[in-house]
């Protein structure tokens, strides 16, 4: 069975040169400090902070995302922070490829491994780290600094485990995220087809 097309308004969303999908409606602090890998999208309302950064610190990138990601709409996405000797300071944070963050979820997490499908309405607490193929339901509350070991399901307040994924999830979750990217398609306008024929 074939999933539906997402058709989305080409106005209100960028295109860049490497295939990202940047919602026009979402809030970019400091692009300059986030790399995006390619062919992400970035819904509607989503918050990325790019602002926040240690002072002074040789951090260039301050989040670093991969290729085919999607961040749902209205979620945050932010650096960890801790106070170290006195002193308040942010940490980079590395979003690898083929993540799929859910809709009112907020990430502070330090890192999360490829082919990852994190929920909607998760809580992914500052320094946490989740490793490779792993999926985290809906509603789900990481402590901070907590490791999701590869090939886990976390689910619940607090997360916990639920169970092990097969070791297809790869390749299921790859097929999902390009299929995800391939059907979120700019709608055409009457007079642009018109302007084609």
């Amino acid at each position: 069975m074939e999933e539906e097309i997402i058709y989305y308004d080409k106005s209100e969303y960028i295109e860049t040169d490497s295939g990202n999908k940047i919602s026009r409606k979402s809030v970019i602090s400091v692009p300059q400090n986030i790399v995006l890998g390619g062919k992400t999208i970035i819904q509607q309302n989503c918050i990325i902070r790019g602002d926040l950064r240690r002072k002074g610190s040789g951090y260039a990138v301050v989040i670093g995302i991969g290729k085919y990601c999607l961040l749902g709409e209205d979620s945050i996405i932010r650096p960890p922070y801790k106070i170290y000797k006195g002193v308040f300071s942010y940490y980079p944070m590395k979003i690898s490829d083929y993540v799929h963050i859910g809709q009112r979820t907020i990430v502070e997490a330090a890192r999360i491994g490829q082919y990852v499908i994190i929920g909607n309405d998760c809580v992914i607490g500052r320094f946490s780290v989740i490793k490779e193929y792993c999926r985290i339901l809906d509603n789900t509350v990481i402590p901070p600094n907590t490791v999701i070991p590869s090939f886990s399901v976390y689910g619940g307040n607090p997360g916990r485990f639920i169970s092990e994924l097969p070791e297809s999830s790869q390749i299921i979750f790859e097929q999902k995220a390009k299929q995800y990217y391939d059907r979120f398609i700019a709608k055409i306008e009457e007079d642009d087809k018109k302007t084609s024929n």
